[in-house]
């Protein structure tokens, strides 16, 4: 399913496209609400459209994801007059962090209400004589009309022990790649047979944008605010995650990328890893005492919010295991205003989920905005500035491996392992992780069967972890290949006990 992912594919220029058009505006436009309205024109000036069958809908399409990458909603379809593309500009136009939920929307007019689920006969269907693929349908649903094999939707159970046996793989497996890509079945279908998110469901893990090859799901952005705020000459600090490597180009060392944030005007950047070393300290810690002594049955690590927030969703009993300690973002905010009491800060990371848990009310997150890597280059494009050319006058060098190693599925279990291995030697350490919501969801399920008791439990709602997360610019491989190069530069492979704080 992910066969798309790292593929500057059009609707993914279009993406970024968009991105750099609306920091293109928040950086240079004087008259906001003319420029905004002349953007879809811009993006879309010939009379044929490229991409659609017409540049009406193509324009239609662009408006709306204009509108959610300056953090507003959607216009409603089903009024006369939805209103202008800068009806509630207003609100928008400010410096600080704007979010109206829900963060994942399918922009209407560009679905392309894809079948759900059937198996179909194509025309490579050699109407053979054996037809086996009517001798295994359990309902009798085959027959064969003018020489070829024939489905009746109607009896089919979709079982598809049609396509398995046929000898000419002429059976083909519809699917709706968003829904097929949705861990926690949150997508589902409008009278039209479009596609809509039950928001009650949807964690925000961003897959089904990833997946649409209609580019018909989008995430809000923070991109514009957060360009106002650094033009209200507030002091903004970054903390990057640590899978931004080589996520802006092979060339592009850490030390160039830090000096480019800088030239974009940052006051300072961090790792986000100095707040996933001090997690997995403490969550080494917990292991040693609750878990390894039967205290507590398993333990759940909680840095991906999607994760988290589906474990509460559907196994609410599983509460009190989720991890108490701060992710690593909200730890690491909360070294930063410690140490610049006067700073605004912005978390740039791979994940859209990280929007809604900067957003939530229950815990403080300290973030006063967050991006993604493709966001970021948006900005990097607008400005133009070129990370190839950059020299580095910075060093990026705050955290060790342990924290760095976050990025990929499986890190933060093994750095937690590590610490235990150093800190706690001799302790037995059981751990697991599941990446993709439809995997964690099973692991759960075993854990509530009790048949993962004594175990630490990673789980990653993208299907490789962080580096494949829905706002990243690279093939996830190669991706996961540069955050280990990251991690073996770290001058420490775990943090010393000096760090605890």
């Amino acid at each position: 399913m992910s066969s798309m992912r790292g593929i500057d594919t059009p609707v993914r220029q279009r993406r970024r496209r968009v991105f750099r058009e609306v920091a293109n505006l928040a950086y240079n436009s004087t008259n906001l609400k003319d420029d905004m309205e002349a953007l879809p024109y811009k993006i879309v000036d010939y009379e044929e459209s490229e991409f659609w069958e017409s540049v009406y809908r193509d324009r239609a399409v662009i408006r709306e994801r204009i509108r959610l990458a300056m953090g507003m909603s959607l216009r409603p379809e089903n009024r006369e007059h939805p209103g202008h593309l800068t009806e509630g500009l207003e609100e928008s136009n400010i410096d600080e962090k704007y979010y109206e939920p829900p963060l994942m929307q399918v922009i209407p007019s560009a679905c392309n209400a894809c079948p759900e689920n059937r198996y179909e006969v194509t025309n490579s269907c050699m109407g053979c004589l054996a037809h086996p693929c009517q001798s295994v349908c359990p309902k009798d649903a085959i027959s064969f009309k003018d020489g070829k094999s024939f489905i009746d939707q109607e009896k089919c159970i979709k079982c598809g022990k049609c396509k398995d046996i046929c000898p000419y793989d002429a059976i083909c497996h519809k699917e709706r790649p968003c829904k097929s890509a949705c861990g926690v079945n949150a997508i589902k279908s409008d009278k039209f047979g479009r596609a809509y998110i039950d928001n009650d469901m949807c964690v925000s893990c961003g897959m089904c944008m990833v997946s649409c090859p209609f580019g018909a799901i989008a995430d809000k952005s923070q991109i514009f605010q957060l360009i106002r705020a650094m033009q209200s000459g507030r002091k903004i600090i970054a903390q990057v995650a640590p899978a931004f490597a080589g996520q802006f180009g092979p060339k592009v060392t850490p030390d160039m990328f830090k000096t480019a944030l800088k030239e974009l005007e940052f006051a300072d950047v961090y790792e986000t890893a100095i707040g996933a070393d001090m997690g997995c300290m403490a969550e080494a810690e917990h292991y040693v005492k609750e878990v390894a002594t039967g205290n507590q049955a398993f333990a759940l690590t909680s840095c991906c919010p999607s994760w988290s927030v589906m474990a509460k969703n559907l196994f609410p009993e599983t509460i009190d295991k989720i991890s108490n300690e701060l992710t690593p973002m909200v730890a690491t905010a909360r070294i930063i205003k410690q140490e610049h009491p006067d700073a605004s800060v912005v978390f740039i990371g791979p994940c859209a989920s990280k929007k809604l848990e900067a957003s939530r009310r229950t815990v403080r997150s300290d973030v006063d905005f967050v991006i993604t890597f493709e966001e970021l280059t948006g900005m990097f494009e607008a400005k133009g500035i070129l990370l190839d050319e950059i020299k580095a006058m910075d060093e990026m060098q705050d955290a060790t491996g342990a924290g760095r190693g976050y990025g990929v599925a499986g890190g933060v279990a093994s750095a937690i392992e590590e610490c235990i291995k150093t800190y706690y030697p001799g302790t037995e350490v059981k751990i697991e992780h599941a990446e993709s919501l439809a995997e964690c969801k099973k692991m759960l399920l075993l854990a509530k069967a009790g048949k993962k008791n004594g175990c630490l439990i990673e789980g990653m709602a993208c299907p490789g972890g962080c580096v494949a997360g829905a706002g990243t610019n690279i093939a996830i491989a190669q991706a996961a290949k540069e955050v280990a190069k990251f991690k073996a530069e770290a001058k420490e492979s775990v943090p010393g006990s000096h760090q605890e704080l």
